[in-house]
């Protein structure tokens, strides 16, 4: 692995300028994914009103842990972080932190893009919403969005489908096609420039044009980012309250967080909630451990025990094994949009490009949040790399 540069200053010096074009590759992305604000419209994340304490540091030796690497190379938790293009870096075990880290200019009230663990926040809100009764996830997308009925969310498409990424859809997530749908995508939800000569297309204009896939619902898992907005869109529609300030009432204010968080919005104010959502490393941390303990705040249930042992436990391995997925997690299930690892310890994660995570261990009651700039989207040994060492770090405090 080559060493990651490390990007700072405005514009970062020697580089050029981060632009809405070059805002995801290297080395511009060491600096555009904590300062995405400044490139992209944004809708604030309320965080809670009454001040708040720093989550409790307790002082380990986490970073000597040593393991083995699936190529068999030895490491050690210190050596791995910054080869692994870290940004932040957080080890919490029953709310208490052991290990709090930060690199390439990110700092403990900077916001950092944490990518498509904000599907998995979502379906956590989502859980909220259904355990208010605003939400029925058996029920036809129609029944919410009706604007949708000649899209491939028409017809029979249940919003159970779009939380377990079982929708048949004629969509190809390909991050690095220039000229594809999923560029089109990005077009829409703003995170890409218009191409000249072209017309605007906001984002849910553009969720009306996806077409149905050749297969039934609920056969297979694809993994479609337009879903998650989707489903957005869907708990804006139920709740008849925009997304941001839903979730900063439904769960981000109630998390003790320190600090506001924020997601990116499209031309016409549509949240990117497959993506967008940018947050501290220590709020991402507390709402990891609210996950952790079942969706509880010390005395306060704010998310149903039941929806989170429902991600926790179930998902269709039949459907997963037919997914694009399964080499890295073979033992895997997917479920309201999280990864069940398959592990003897059950343990069960939210993953975005670029290297974020949020990993949970209910073994040893871990919970282990990774923010990052990695130059690619998709780097599947970089992956199990990642994978084998929480797995150690976890196991090596559960013992």
């Amino acid at each position: 692995m080559s060493e990651p540069q490390i990007m700072e200053g405005f514009p970062p010096l020697n580089e050029g300028q981060v632009t809405l074009t070059n805002w995801r590759l290297p080395p511009f992305n060491r600096w555009g994914f904590h300062h995405v604000r400044e490139l992209i419209p944004t809708a604030t994340i309320h965080r809670t009103e009454r001040p708040m304490d720093r989550i409790p540091l307790v002082s380990s030796l986490l970073e000597r842990l040593a393991f083995q690497g699936p190529d068999g190379r030895e490491w050690t938790v210190g050596s791995l972080l910054p080869l692994t293009w870290t940004d932040g870096f957080l080890v919490m075990q029953r709310g208490r932190a052991l290990m709090e880290w930060y690199d390439a200019g990110l700092r403990p009230e900077i916001q950092h893009i944490v990518f498509s663990v904000s599907k998995s926040i979502s379906a956590i809100l989502a859980g909220a919403v259904i355990g208010d009764g605003r939400l029925d996830p058996d029920a036809l997308v129609t029944r919410y969005i009706p604007e949708v009925e000649d899209s491939a969310y028409g017809g029979d498409c249940t919003v159970r489908h779009v939380l377990d990424m079982t929708v048949s859809v004629d969509f190809i997530e390909d991050y690095l096609d220039p000229q594809g749908d999923f560029m089109r995508y990005r077009v829409a939800t703003g995170w890409n420039p218009i191409p000249q000569g072209t017309k605007a297309e906001d984002l849910r204009s553009f969720l009306r044009t996806l077409r149905r896939g050749v297969r039934p619902h609920g056969e297979i898992f694809h993994y479609v980012s337009p879903n998650s907005d989707l489903l957005g869109w869907i708990l804006e529609r139920a709740t008849a309250r925009p997304y941001a300030n839903l979730l900063s009432d439904a769960i981000w204010k109630k998390l003790g967080t320190e600090f506001d968080s924020y997601i990116t919005v499209d031309r016409v104010g549509a949240p990117r909630t497959a993506g967008g959502i940018c947050a501290s490393l220590r709020d991402l941390g507390r709402f990891g451990d609210m996950v952790r303990n079942r969706g509880r705040i010390g005395e306060q249930q704010i998310v149903p025990e039941w929806w989170i042992d429902d991600i926790r436990t179930k998902g269709d391995p039949v459907a997963w094994a037919s997914g694009a997925m399964a080499k890295l997690l073979p033992r895997g299930r997917y479920r309201g949009k999280w990864y069940n690892t398959g592990n003897e310890r059950g343990a069960f994660c939210a993953i975005g490009i670029h290297g974020q995570w949020i990993y949970i261990d209910p073994t040893s009651e871990v919970v282990i949040v990774k923010l990052s700039s990695q130059p690619l989207p998709l780097d599947d040994t970089m992956d199990r790399l990642l994978l084998t060492a929480f797995d150690a770090i976890s196991r090596s405090l559960g013992s």
